[in-house]
């Protein structure tokens, strides 16, 4: 079996460690937000055609 000699450091320079990190939070984010909102329209729908 092929053994993989090359490993990822991260980035090179401090500016592309804090883009790094800015593009990590901005999906996080957005996953986090796009996630309550479908919660709330979920819970508010089940409210609708519960009532």
């Amino acid at each position: 079996m092929a053994e993989q000699s090359t490993r990822f450091h991260g980035p090179e320079t401090e500016e592309a460690f804090l883009a790094d990190r800015m593009k990590f939070w901005g999906g996080f984010i957005n996953a986090s937000v796009g996630t309550a909102v479908f919660v709330i329209l979920l819970l508010i729908g089940m409210a609708v055609f519960l009532l």
